[in-house]
């Protein structure tokens, strides 16, 4: 199996968030418990710009779907 080609520091960087460790955990602590019936790309506070990446790269299947789907799973964590 090929190891990921992006890491959550690359997804926030290319979304334009700060990306470092410390500010991920605190994107993510601000923002988990995302309710089971919002996609991930539907969530409130992406900008418009955001929302479809994350939706396209997805939908694509993209290099950049496996760290999408990881950020996904903690944001959705309960």
């Amino acid at each position: 199996m090929e190891a990921s080609l992006h890491t959550l520091n690359h997804l926030f960087a290319q979304l334009g968030l700060p990306a470092s460790d410390a500010e991920i955990d605190s994107f993510i602590h601000k923002h988990r418990h995302l309710a089971g019936y919002i996609s991930l790309a539907d969530a409130p506070y992406w900008t418009p710009a955001q929302a479809t990446f994350l939706r396209e790269e997805i939908l694509k299947d993209a290099d950049w779907a496996e760290v999408i789907d990881q950020l996904n799973a903690r944001l959705h964590a309960k």
